[in-house]
């Protein structure tokens, strides 16, 4: 957790809009002439500030409110918020003196927000080697579904890795010289980092998800440009969210990494009661003026063990706005932003089993408001040092990077992939479709019976060919073509579908790709019809519908395996097609080399296809 140093509460007070209130160095007016006398003397006499809570002007915050006006873009007004600043032990007294005064909307009290990380591991003292190494194995979060997010289908698609976007991570502290965050990192951009070790660690987890560079991890979206703003001092969350929304275009991401006490917090187990920032008003305007402008808000569910549908979460606290309803009930209000919790990673992950995969961790908030969940534990990363320890921070490393906080940096880099395809082809998604996407795509979540029925939603897990596939992008870009072998049988076997086989199972092992093709007929291309033969034990694969038709001498038509070229194309090659009568086999392959014109049984029949590498 971070310490009370670089986080504290915030005292926030809403003006009523009439009163046209000014806040300066110089003391507080009005522009209506109200006389605001009795609320310069209240804050006064607590020696306290009042300022503009979005860090400018109020002057500056109704004019770019009227220029997105006018553009259209509905976004909340801003500048009747302001926070004092005093004394933490005075904050309550102040809030309940100025909410009795006429010229005030609401004056509450927010707790300190906090990360929503769930455990602080301890570096291996042991020394690092000179040269880290690779550890994207151990990142299985990267793997086909529903085990991963297939962030290693969304490479091969152009700007699959991000490029062209900009995510800010809002959070307390970060370590930008570590040797995996050197590339696209931009560092802090307002507020001043933390100092203490748990809140670096916690950053360099969260970016190193989506971020890393390749050295020792990978990020799901290694391309898209990074960069950092720390809610600390006389930064709010709010003026930090309002802030890199400013400093972003549509179409890039924000990364919400806090949670903040709720009204049920101090209750067992520890941490019960947090709850995600948006539940605040100023939060809340935050995020809704951040998704107005385009640009998605990925944000943390929590780790407060909460039922976010319970009735008990409809009641406003001390000093909220009589306008204020809950906005997890999405049908009065909703802030646009997606919401992530934390659900299990797949069985033996690590060694380790937290439930099964896709069941939600006891930790998580969950309820409708929440649309797709992440990893909850077991993430390998940047940071911490229990996975590679040593002297040296920056060549530190983990493998048990958890909670809401680890899921949602999950969440970032999967859009960070979806923004950089769509941007690729034309146009990036809004904050809506991206919801849209994630909540009709994906692995869907699983019961852990009896005490986490899928029931206590926390939504699927993202699929980025699921994804990819939605935006409508895989009919024109090539795709994998798996190649199994069953020795048994035996026969070769091809697919575009991992989830056929994945990784292999008892009879059929995983050979690699074999070439790669088209999902869906483009121009220039001709379906690739695929059969079965019990009899022969043999999967056969044509372009020539006249050699089997709908099905003979034992033949079944299976469908279309996919498209490829019936010509040579730029930048295709040959896919050759060969027979073994002993094996009772057909074989196809790219490489010349393997079989050249026939050698070992095999017989070479003829160029199927042209096909991509």
């Amino acid at each position: 957790m971070p310490n009370q140093r670089t986080l504290a509460r915030e005292l926030v007070v809403m003006m009523k809009p009439d009163v046209g209130l000014r806040a300066k160095a110089a003391g507080i007016a009005s522009l209506a002439g109200v006389d605001v006398s009795h609320l310069s003397q209240t804050i006064d006499a607590a020696g306290a500030l009042l300022r503009p809570l979005f860090d400018t002007t109020e002057d500056r915050l109704e004019k770019a409110h009227a220029t997105l006006a006018a553009a259209g873009i509905q976004v909340p007004a801003l500048s009747h918020y302001y926070r004092v600043h005093a004394d933490d032990g005075k904050l309550d007294a102040l809030a309940h003196a100025l909410a009795a005064s006429p010229l005030v909307m609401a004056a509450y009290v927010k707790p300190a927000a906090t990360l929503a990380g769930l455990n602080d591991m301890t570096p291996k003292s042991a020394p690092a080697p000179a040269t880290t190494p690779d550890f994207s194995a151990r990142q299985l979060y990267l793997d086909p579904a529903p085990g991963g997010v297939d962030a290693r289908f969304a490479w091969t698609v152009p700007g699959g890795s991000g490029a062209g976007v900009r995510i800010i991570d809002i959070e307390v502290a970060w370590n930008f010289a570590h040797e995996d965050l050197l590339v696209n990192q931009g560092g802090v951009v307002a507020g001043v980092p933390g100092t203490d070790a748990d809140s670096i660690n916690h950053g360099t987890a969260a970016v190193g998800v989506f971020s890393g560079d390749g050295t020792g991890i990978t990020g799901i979206c290694r391309a898209a440009d990074v960069t950092g703003i720390a809610p600390t001092g006389s930064l709010s969350t709010a003026a930090a969210i309002h802030s890199a929304a400013d400093r972003l275009a549509a179409g890039d991401i924000i990364l919400i990494e806090l949670q903040r006490a709720g009204p049920r917090f101090g209750t067992p187990p520890a941490g019960r009661g947090n709850l995600p920032l948006e539940w605040w008003p100023d939060d809340f305007d935050a995020i809704l003026y951040a998704t107005g402008k385009g640009v998605i808000v990925v944000e943390a569910a929590g780790n407060g063990y909460e039922n976010l549908d319970d009735a008990f979460y409809d009641a406003p606290l001390a000093g909220f706005p009589v306008t204020w309803s809950n906005p997890l009930r999405r049908a009065a209000r909703d802030s646009g932003a997606i919401l992530v919790g934390a659900g299990a990673p797949p069985l033996l992950t690590h060694g380790n089993t937290w439930g099964p995969d896709r069941s939600r961790q006891d930790f998580s908030n969950y309820g409708s408001a929440v649309d797709v969940q992440g990893w909850g534990r077991e993430v390998t990363t940047t940071g911490y040092g229990d996975l590679q320890g040593g002297a040296n921070a920056n060549t530190w490393y983990t493998d048990n990077f958890a909670g809401t906080s680890s899921a949602s940096a999950m969440l970032a880099g999967v859009l960070g992939c979806v923004q950089g395809v769509a941007k690729a082809s034309g146009a990036a998604r809004t904050p809506s479709q991206a919801r849209a996407l994630l909540r009709a795509t994906g692995s869907p979540q699983q019961d852990n019976l009896p005490q986490f029925p899928a029931t206590q939603r926390i939504g699927n897990r993202p699929d980025l060919r699921q994804l990819l596939g939605a935006l409508g992008t895989e009919t024109d870009v090539p795709q994998p073509l798996y190649r199994y072998r069953d020795a048994q049988i035996p026969d070769y076997f091809y697919t575009t579908n991992w989830n056929e086989l994945g990784a292999g199972n008892a009879a059929w092992s995983y050979q690699g790709i074999a070439c790669r093709v088209h999902l869906a007929a483009i121009p220039g291309t001709v379906p690739l019809y695929r059969y079965w033969n019990s009899l022969l034990g043999d999967h056969f694969f044509t372009t020539d519908y006249s050699e089997i038709g709908a099905g003979k001498y034992g033949w079944v038509l299976e469908g279309v395996g996919c498209y490829v070229h019936d010509q040579p194309v730029a930048g295709a090659v040959p896919l050759y097609r060969y027979w073994n009568s002993q094996g009772r086999d057909h074989y196809y392959t790219t490489n010349w080399s393997e079989l050249g014109n026939g050698q070992g049984g095999w017989l070479l029949e003829k160029i199927q296809c042209y096909v991509h590498t």
